[in-house]
């Protein structure tokens, strides 16, 4: 590999079940990777290098930390990664409590906090130890940074993060909104305000990030003001297995009358509800297939997605009072036309007015798609959280 001006910083984010992975040498890609169904049989690898080739290979790996370490062994031995190259590593952490505002140079005492909130979310925490711990096995010395997803909503107001509970369970159970989805917020909030050549401390902004996961937050002045996600990743939007925003009393009259345990609820809300609850499919584009052939379910689920979205819309712009623009982004928002038509659809009273065929065009890269006359801008900015934490990363480490 030539030599890199800059030192390179390796960005990993761990999913459910998948794993990517980014080299970067400054704001350069150097080599990309993401391992998908980690934990059984049929995993696979795929590789990608700074020109964009792809290469993929059938792997298993037990856990998300054998993972890590067989890709960092297999850069090594290719060349990718030589000896005393890479600087730093940053991890994508889900939730950072109330204690994380900020990137954090992992520790001790870090790692230590970040068990502490395995129950704040059980599901994403662990995964994220899981690499750190393959990293200091491989490399003891070298620096690591935790990026949380809640620290960009550090800024919510007390109206906004307190639930109608007593102050007790705040102070001593963390029972409070924290936000996700900050990472890729941060990103595209700022790709917007590079677009528009404006501080993004000028910008009221609603960034919909759509994906298996999704979430609405209102930025005002670039802060987070609100968000949909609470306490935990399940509340706000519907999503491919979350149900999303749910009377309080319905887990416990399942409990009662269909005699489930909390931890059946639990799994019932995050794995088997949302599009996989109302269609049995987590992939709108699955959704999309069954509605065009006439399934009536389908079809609901569309429109369930599609009207909590306009909902959460319609909210955040009575909050915000002045918007500047709309910002859709994940896998879903950038990709997926209709979902953003439906999304906005009626909407042209509170300022939103789509041009029907930017929004339909195909292409990659930052664009706006609302029409001349919307008093609100409408844009979709691709999101790409692992350049945000190897650049939050640095900033940590002042590489």
């Amino acid at each position: 590999m030539s030599a890199h001006p800059d030192p390179l910083v390796l960005a990993v984010n761990s999913g459910s079940s998948s794993l990517k992975a980014k080299l970067y040498a400054g704001a350069r890609l150097a080599a990309g990777a993401r391992i998908e169904r980690i934990g059984e049989a049929d995993g696979r690898l795929s590789l990608a290098d700074a020109a964009g080739r792809m290469e993929t290979h059938a792997v298993s790996h037990p856990h998300h930390g054998a993972a890590l370490r067989d890709l960092l062994d297999n850069w090594q031995h290719s060349g990718v990664l030589r000896a005393g190259a890479l600087a730093a590593v940053g991890h994508r952490v889900v939730h950072g409590g109330a204690r994380f505002t900020s990137p954090a140079p992992i520790d001790g005492e870090v790692i230590a906090e970040l068990r502490a909130l395995f129950p704040l979310a059980p599901l994403h925490n662990p995964l994220a130890l899981e690499g750190i711990e393959a990293v200091a096995q491989s490399y003891p010395a070298l620096p690591q940074v935790a990026v949380f997803d809640t620290a960009f909503h550090h800024t919510l107001p007390p109206a906004a993060y307190r639930y109608g509970l007593p102050l007790d369970l705040v102070q001593n159970h963390g029972v409070r909104r924290y936000g996700f989805h900050g990472i890729s917020i941060q990103h595209v909030a700022s790709q917007l305000a590079q677009q528009l050549a404006r501080p993004l401390t000028s910008l009221n902004l609603i960034v919909l990030h759509l994906g298996n996961g999704a979430s609405a937050s209102a930025l005002q002045n670039g802060a987070s003001i609100d968000t949909s996600m609470g306490m935990t990743p399940l509340e706000g939007l519907l999503m491919g297995s979350r149900c999303g925003d749910l009377d309080p009393a319905v887990p416990l009259f399942l409990q009662r009358a269909a005699g489930l345990d909390v931890h059946q609820v639990e799994d019932l809300l995050e794995r088997k509800s949302g599009l996989r609850g109302l269609t049995g499919h987590t992939d709108l584009r699955d959704v999309h297939a069954l509605a065009a052939q006439g399934d009536a379910e389908a079809s609901l689920a569309l429109d369930i997605y599609c009207r909590r979205i306009r909902k959460y819309v319609g909210a955040y712009i009575a909050l915000l009072g002045r918007v500047d623009a709309l910002v859709f982004t994940g896998g879903v928002g950038e990709h997926d036309a209709v979902v953003r038509e439906r999304s906005v659809g009626n909407l042209e009273a509170l300022g939103l007015e789509l041009d029907p065929a930017a929004n339909t065009a195909a292409g990659g890269g930052a664009r706006p798609i609302h029409a001349d006359k919307s008093r609100i801008d409408i844009w979709v900015i691709p999101t790409d959280e692992e350049l945000e934490i190897a650049r939050q990363t640095r900033a940590c480490l002042k590489l």
